[in-house]
């Protein structure tokens, strides 16, 4: 039998441990965007060491377990000095982990963007500048908008294993009251809907997102 209450008693945890979540997934997603792109610059260096580096980041992050990077940033950091707090933790691992996935939908974007268009920018006089903010960027971010977000629901989903390391986050609360009040049913359904609610809301910011970019490109 579904027990309610156990619901109703613990809603404080669960409401505080979503607010973590969302709080820590959207920290983590903006930075590693923002991370991503510088990535991205290092990456178009004609230059062959920052390429190198560029590859060596995404093919080590990509190539490994979240889990593993954040066991090594957690327990492995204080050994390098770098001795954070979970919270602190889970927002550098997920920023870290998710640039490498960002930067290369950047490549992407910025290689999908016709050379024809950029050559006509060139003959009507552009600066490089000019170039880079009202012809390519605005089609790239156009372009790239399935694949982040879907590469955001992504991340936000593996977010869950944040709570191995202590993060305060949705998952604990839910681990924790599971414990306390031997249910199981109650508290994961509570935490599949938690998440479900963020996807969501993300799929769905997406697409305003989307419709937004088409009208600014259509003008």
């Amino acid at each position: 039998m579904f027990d309610i209450s156990i619901i109703t008693q613990n809603y404080p945890l669960f409401l505080r441990g979503l607010l973590n979540t969302v709080l820590i997934c959207a920290a983590g997603l903006a930075l590693g965007l923002v991370w991503g792109l510088a990535l991205h610059s290092i990456g178009s260096s004609r230059r062959a060491i920052p390429r190198a580096l560029y590859r060596g980041y995404v093919n080590i992050f990509r190539g490994t377990p979240l889990l593993v990077q954040l066991f090594l940033l957690f327990y492995g950091g204080p050994y390098f000095g770098l001795d954070l707090s979970a919270i602190a933790t889970g927002i550098l691992g997920l920023t870290l982990y998710g640039a490498a996935y960002f930067a290369e939908i950047y490549r992407a974007g910025f290689q999908n963007i016709p050379a024809g268009q950029i050559e006509a920018a060139r003959d009507l006089g552009m600066t490089p500048l000019q170039i880079m903010l009202h012809v390519q960027i605005p089609q790239m971010l156009t372009l790239i908008i399935p694949s982040v977000v879907n590469q955001a629901i992504l991340i936000i989903k593996e977010s869950a294993i944040l709570s191995i390391i202590t993060v305060p986050e949705v998952t604990t609360a839910a681990v924790k009251i599971s414990t306390e009040t031997f249910s199981i049913v109650e508290p994961y359904v509570v935490l599949a809907g938690a998440y479900w609610l963020i996807v969501t809301a993300v799929s769905r910011g997406g697409q305003l997102w989307e419709r937004r970019q088409m009208r600014y490109i259509s003008r």
